[in-house]
C-alpha cells in the first residue's frame, strides 16, 4: 500500500490510519476526533493531508482542444491561472472520474483526479491523445495539502502569501523555500486553499502551516471529517454519487457539462439523457428521527415501494441529525417524506434542497 510523503508525521501524531484508494491515510487524530476536527474547519481552520489525490499533466500544442474532446466541462470558459471541476466519462456516459483541471496555458494543463482512478484517467487520455500531446502520470511527484476554514486566509497571510486569489484560481508561491502551487479550492464548503508542493518539500511546508494554525486553535484533520464536511455540502464522491454506472445527469452534476460543445467522450448518451430525462436522480435527504443513513441502504416511499438507495450518509455534526445523498426515481419531489431501511428498522426522512449548511467558499 502506498503512503503519503507525510506518513511519518501522521504516525508521530498516532493518527488512526486506513486505506484510501490504495493509500494508507489518516482518518482522525487522537485528542480531537471527528467532531472536534469538523468544528475546527467550520469555525476556525483545519489542515488536511490529501496527498493520495492523483496528479497528471497534459502538455503540447492543441492540449486545450484535445482535453475539450475528452472531458465534460468546457475549458475555453476559464483563463490561464484558473481551475475547473470536470468529469471524464466512458462512451456509455458513466463517470471514469471527476477531477480538477488547472489551466497553465492553452498548451499546458495539470490534472488532479481521485487516488484510485488516476491510472485509469491517464490511460484513457493517453489512448485518445494525438501525436504531440504528452499525458504524464505525476501521482508520486507532488503532495497535496488543504487549508480549510474561515481563518484560512489569515494562515496564508502569516506564511507571507497574498490571499487575493479568486475562487477556483491558482498561483505559484514560496513557502519555507519551497515552490508551491496554491489554488483557492477545497472539498469542505468553507473558504480554503489547496497546496501542491513537490514531495521533497512536503514536510517543511506541513511544519510551517502547523506552526501557524496551532496558536489559532486550528487542528490537523483526518479524512473522516473530510467526508462529513463534503456530505453537508452535497458534494459528490466517486464510487458513491458518481461511478461507471451513474452518469453526471443522474448525479445532478449537469452543471459540470459543457452542453454547447460539439462532442466529448460520452456526450451522445448524456445529451440523450438531458433531452429525454433520466429515470433516476441524486437527491438530498434529512432524517426526521434518530436514524443515520448509510450508503447502500434501501429507500422506499410511504406506500412501501422501493424508490432507490442511499449513496452517502452520515451524522451531521453541524445539524446534529442524519443526512445523506440518495439515487432515487426522478419523479421524487422536494419536501416528500420517504422511509430508509436502517438495518431492518424503518426510519423516516425528508427530501430537501442542497446544501445542508451554508456554503462559504466565496
Amino acid at each position: 500500500m502506498k503512503t503519503s510523503p507525510l506518513h511519518d508525521k501522521h504516525l508521530s501524531l498516532t493518527a488512526k490510519m486506513a486505506d484510501f484508494g490504495g493509500w494508507l491515510m489518516p482518518i482522525e487524530y487522537p485528542g480531537a476526533g471527528v467532531l472536534a476536527e469538523h468544528t475546527a474547519v467550520r469555525e476556525k481552520v483545519g489542515l488536511f493531508d490529501v496527498s493520495h489525490l492523483g496528479k497528471a499533466s497534459v502538455i503540447g500544442d492543441g492540449a486545450l482542444e484535445f482535453l475539450n474532446t475528452c472531458l465534460t466541462n468546457d475549458l475555453t470558459k476559464i483563463s490561464d491561472g484558473s481551475a475547473q471541476y470536470t468529469l471524464l466519462c466512458s462512451p456509455n456516459g458513466g463517470v471514469v472520474d471527476d477531477l480538477i483541471a488547472y489551466r497553465n496555458s492553452y498548451t499546458d494543463f495539470f490534472l488532479v483526479p481521485n487516488a484510485s482512478n488516476t491510472s485509469d484517467v491517464v490511460a484513457v487520455l493517453q489512448q485518445h491523445a494525438p501525436s504531440g500531446i504528452a499525458v504524464t502520470n505525476l501521482h508520486n511527484d507532488f503532495a497535496v495539502l488543504a487549508i480549510q476554514g474561515p481563518l484560512a486566509p489569515e494562515v496564508l497571510s502569516q506564511l507571507g502569501i497574498s490571499v487575493d486569489i479568486d475562487y477556483m484560481a491558482f498561483t505559484h508561491v514560496n513557502i519555507s523555500g519551497a515552490d508551491v502551487i496554491v489554488c483557492r479550492t477545497g472539498y469542505t464548503g468553507e473558504l480554503g486553499f489547496e497546496l501542491l508542493p513537490k514531495v521533497a518539500d512536503a514536510s517543511r511546508v506541513w511544519d510551517a502551516i502547523v506552526q501557524v494554525i496551532t496558536p489559532m486553535g486550528g487542528l490537523v484533520c483526518g479524512l473522516g471529517v473530510r467526508d462529513t464536511l463534503r456530505t453537508e455540502m452535497g458534494y459528490p464522491l466517486h464510487g458513491h454519487e458518481l461511478s461507471l454506472q451513474i452518469s453526471p445527469v443522474e448525479a445532478s452534476a449537469s452543471w459540470a457539462v459543457g452542453w454547447k460543445k460539439e462532442s466529448f467522450i460520452g456526450s451522445e448518451i448524456l445529451k440523450g439523457q438531458k433531452v429525454g430525462g433520466a429515470s433516476r436522480k441524486s437527491f438530498a435527504i434529512k432524517s426526521l428521527d434518530r436514524g443515520i443513513p448509510r450508503a447502500g441502504m434501501s429507500v422506499k416511499n410511504l406506500k412501501g415501494e422501493t424508490v432507490g438507495e442511499i449513496t452517502s450518509g452520515t451524522f451531521s455534526p453541524s445539524l446534529k441529525i442524519g443526512i445523506g445523498l440518495a439515487l432515487l426515481k426522478s419523479d421524487i419531489e422536494i419536501g416528500q417524506t420517504l422511509v430508509i431501511d436502517v438495518r431492518g428498522r424503518d426510519s423516516q426522512c425528508e427530501v430537501v434542497k442542497l446544501p445542508f449548511v451554508t456554503s462559504h467558499v466565496r
